[in-house]
């Protein structure tokens, strides 16, 4: 069980086997109540820290969110973003590539709706696309998604040079938490159109994808661009674990806003 959120980062050149890590701990946190007053606090906190690094404009702050269908992305975000800014936030989605995209190579579209100085960017599901549904599904050959763990690494190297932090999340579900999320949207008419029959196929490849996403983050968490392994089982837990990692690596970049310019410090307006 992890002790506190900083448990789940995965330290470089770590070994990484997701069977191991939990998806149900709670950081101490009795119940659901105590996790919701607790995320109350930390959204006053991210909201001070947004708008600092919003006026700041010099550096910005990338999420990257993966995991398993029904991981809990969507609700992530809703929750967890949801006392900011909408005006210093991006949120990009990425689903199979366009035409267009194919045309490009399988960073372009990724390196277009990186956040810019002053925002957050969310990116729900991302490039590691490419070295997790790709390999599995084997829509390319393995040399070509092999060789993008040192393509990712130096792309993130250098958005981390260039004033971007990045941190990244696996949202850690159970087959059986999931098998009971896709349950709940067959039930309820409403949440139809969230289930697609091909899910169900990747499902089938559970232990696949626990593989390709180990591998993935193993090869790919850096000082720069770390992984946190997060507990997606109880959902009010994960965004208490999410909100603490976000306030963390914002205060760690403690953005401050510009200075007030001398020529108005003394103006009084008649």
């Amino acid at each position: 069980m992890a002790r506190s959120f900083r448990d789940l980062r995965v330290k470089p050149g770590s070994k990484v086997d997701l069977r191991d890590w939990s998806t149900d701990d709670t950081f101490g946190l009795d119940d659901k109540d105590e996790g919701e007053a607790r995320l109350d606090e930390l959204d006053d906190q991210l909201f001070e820290l947004q708008r600092n690094l919003w006026a700041e404009d010099q550096r910005s702050l990338l999420v990257v969110l993966q995991g398993m269908d029904a991981a809990g992305k969507d609700g992530t975000i809703r929750r967890v973003f949801r006392g900011l800014n909408p005006q210093g936030v991006q949120v990009a989605g990425f689903k199979a590539p366009s035409g267009n995209e194919r045309d490009h190579d399988y960073l372009w579209r990724i390196h277009q709706v990186c956040p810019r100085r002053g925002e957050i960017g969310i990116f729900n599901r991302s490039h590691y696309e490419d070295v997790s549904v790709v390999r599995v599904m084997e829509l390319v050959p393995k040399a070509v998604w092999r060789r993008r763990y040192a393509h990712i690494r130096g792309f993130e190297q250098m958005l981390a040079d260039e004033g971007t932090a990045i941190v990244k999340l696996f949202l850690h579900i159970s087959k059986d938490e999931q098998k009971a999320r896709f349950q709940e949207r067959l039930d309820t008419p409403e949440k139809h159109w969230k289930f697609n029959p091909g899910d169900l196929e990747v499902r089938q490849r559970w232990d696949d994808f626990m593989d390709a996403y180990s591998e993935a983050i193993e090869e790919t968490s850096t000082d720069d661009a770390p992984w946190f392994v997060i507990p997606g089982d109880r959902k009010w837990a994960r965004d208490v674990a999410i909100a603490e990692i976000l306030v963390d690596r914002l205060e760690a970049m403690n953005p401050q806003p510009p200075p007030a310019d001398p020529a108005v410090a003394d103006l009084v307006l008649e």
